[in-house]
């Protein structure tokens, strides 16, 4: 895309939600309709899914957009918590970047399910690291893989970007990334999966028991399509 189709799609998008905002009511209907959306993708996130449980606890979660692909990848221990917020944006800044009704695909791999497969000795290693500190390790080597443009740059004080180097990186993940190379892999391989599998058009997602992928987009969809 060239500059000024550039320009002309922002201008576009501003015009759009100036005719959206128009007046009080269009505001409140607004706000109705975006949190109604966000709170449906939350709920297909977290809650049961056939014969699924809900999503709790330590996960790895990331957002792909169509065009760009995958966006961001992040961890958290509160999976109930933070899935739910991830497309409102009230405690995240993705949404505000990308929003949620974007958002071609969500994956989510629930990597402590996956550790009955690694070596004693690596379990062991976890057991040790702890779940917090495994999971930003886990996160470390899902960023470096997939190279999220979003997770690739940092806000300065300045107002502009800064690159960052994942694969140099001394963070707490950097750093014991090397330690769970059996997890590692396993969850390379859960996410690879979910990356691609075939997401049912009635549900909007399909759940491995290990990790599911929801499809946003499908939500945009007249029922009877």
């Amino acid at each position: 895309m060239d500059d000024q189709m550039y320009e002309d799609a922002y201008r576009g998008w501003r015009e759009s939600l100036t005719t959206l905002l128009a007046d009080p009511s269009l505001l409140a209907r607004w706000q109705e309709r975006r949190f109604q959306f966000a709170h449906r993708v939350g709920v297909l996130l977290t809650e049961a899914h056939g014969g699924s449980p809900a999503v709790t606890g330590p996960a790895l979660y990331g957002v792909f957009s169509a065009g760009a692909g995958i966006c961001y990848v992040g961890q958290t221990q509160e999976a109930e918590r933070r899935l739910r917020d991830l497309p409102v944006g009230e405690s995240h800044h993705l949404a505000n970047t990308v929003p949620p009704e974007l958002w071609e695909r969500v994956v989510v791999i629930r990597w402590p399910l996956l550790l009955p497969e690694v070596p004693v000795r690596e379990r062991s290693l976890v057991d040790e690291m702890g779940s917090t500190v495994c999971g930003l390790a886990l996160e470390h080597a899902l960023q470096v893989a997939t190279a999220p443009p979003l997770n690739s740059r940092r806000r300065r004080t300045s107002g502009d970007w800064q690159p960052r180097n994942l694969a140099q990186s001394r963070s707490r993940g950097a750093i014991h990334a090397q330690s769970v190379p059996g997890l590692t892999q396993l969850t390379l391989a859960a996410w690879s999966a979910l990356s691609e599998a075939v997401i049912p058009e009635q549900s909007a997602v399909v759940d491995t028991g290990t990790g599911r992928a929801v499809s946003p987009t499908a939500l945009h969809r007249p029922p009877d399509d």
